[in-house]
């Protein structure tokens, strides 16, 4: 259960018109934003899309850092907040519900971007979005900038003050973080992270950090985190996008140990080396992952697993037969596992060997076999022929 979701950007293309009108029409638990430039096309047609939502709004926004204003869109200052007012007063006509955003704010000088937020919400804006566009900030940087919005922007305690974060430097979650600590209580963020470049703020991180953390940060979510990892792999398969291992909350290896002090650790109290149980996020189980790092205690959980319970002279065995494959094999799986305990542990004889097997074919020559084998101690040759050497 999320609380907005920013279905598109109506002007860009009829295929996200059409998209963004399903989802408003579809969509009733909670609010659908659709996404406008700083001008009257742009916002009518975001209206088109979105007024059958039942609580619709719309997002504007225009650039207000000197960069954008001189190579981008070559407005000076005050067009800048004349364009900005007008923007928001012309969706205040659509719907009472209208975010305005400072485009690359963190690169913008302060007052003048203060100048642009006072503006937007003397026209109505309801919602106030400071974004790190480019994402350039650093949390300090960016609590101190929210900080100083939130003491100086005249009537912003009225309304809802949020941030749009980007991941170019692999900030985009602690800015978000950082943010909320100072008073923000809207996240623009994304399943997996995923957005322009190197991406968006991670919305699995960001929920699991509030709960995690809430002895720190005294904040909650309504989503619900165990259909995180679900809602996640589902993202990963309609979008092409593959999430990287390692990736925080929902890689493959977030949840799995591989170093024998961790592994055995766990195996004793999961608390040594989780902070949050996979379950919380929908995976059914922590992994260990045994590889030439893992111990006998890890070693021992997983040959119980598989329902094997060996002496102790035969599990020294197997470990040590395990610990040789390791250190030529990065990562041991289960059949490697019961390989070592049924051949060289258990030594399960072998009921059939095939001594030779000899196929005969060509175009004029009538397709034949011939297998010897033994089984059970006893010889066995049978041939036949068909219609194929297969």
């Amino acid at each position: 259960n999320v609380d907005i979701i920013e279905a598109g950007f109506p002007i860009s293309s009829q295929g996200d018109f059409d998209a963004v009108r399903t989802i408003a029409k579809t969509i009733k638990h909670c609010e659908v934003a659709a996404l406008a430039r700083a001008n009257p096309q742009d916002i009518d047609r975001a209206w088109e899309a979105i007024k059958e939502a039942r609580r619709p709004c719309i997002h504007t926004f225009i650039s207000t850092s000197d960069i954008h204003l001189k190579y981008q869109i070559k407005k000076t200052r005050q067009e800048v907040i004349k364009i900005a007012s007008q923007s928001v007063t012309r969706a205040k006509r659509h719907t009472s519900n209208v975010e305005f955003s400072a485009m690359d704010a963190t690169r913008s000088n302060v007052e003048f971007l203060i100048a642009v937020i006072e503006a937007a919400l003397r026209a109505g804006a309801t919602t106030i979005n400071v974004p790190d566009t480019v994402g350039y900030a650093i949390p300090s940087e960016f609590g101190e900038l929210i900080r100083t919005l939130r003491h100086r922007v005249r009537g912003i305690d009225k309304v809802t003050l949020s941030v749009h974060c980007h991941n170019d430097l692999g900030l985009a979650v602690a800015n978000s973080l950082a943010a909320v600590q100072n008073g923000v209580r809207q996240v623009e963020c994304t399943i997996n992270g995923i957005g322009e470049r190197a991406g968006n703020t991670s919305m699995e991180e960001v929920v699991m950090a509030l709960q995690t953390r809430n002895d720190l940060l005294h904040l909650q979510t309504r989503v619900n985190p165990k259909h995180i990892f679900s809602t996640s792999r589902l993202v990963s398969k309609i979008t092409g996008m593959v999430i990287q291992p390692n990736k925080a909350i929902v890689g493959a290896n977030a949840f799995a140990h591989e170093s024998g002090i961790h592994q055995d650790g766990v195996l004793k109290e999961k608390l040594t080396y989780e902070i949050m149980t996979p379950q919380s996020v929908g995976i059914p189980k922590s992994s260990l992952v045994l590889g030439k790092l893992s111990g006998r205690h890890a070693f021992k959980d997983r040959l119980k697993d598989l329902g094997y319970e060996l002496s102790d002279q035969d599990f020294e065995l197997a470990f040590t037969q395990f610990k040789q494959l390791a250190d030529k094999k990065r990562d041991i799986y289960d059949e490697d596992i019961e390989s070592i305990v049924v051949e060289e542990v258990l030594r399960v004889p072998h009921r059939f060997k095939l001594i030779y097997l000899n196929v005969v074919a060509g175009n004029v020559t009538v397709p034949t076999a011939t297998i010897r084998m033994e089984v059970d101690g006893k010889f066995v040759q049978e041939a036949g022929f068909g219609d194929g050497p297969v």
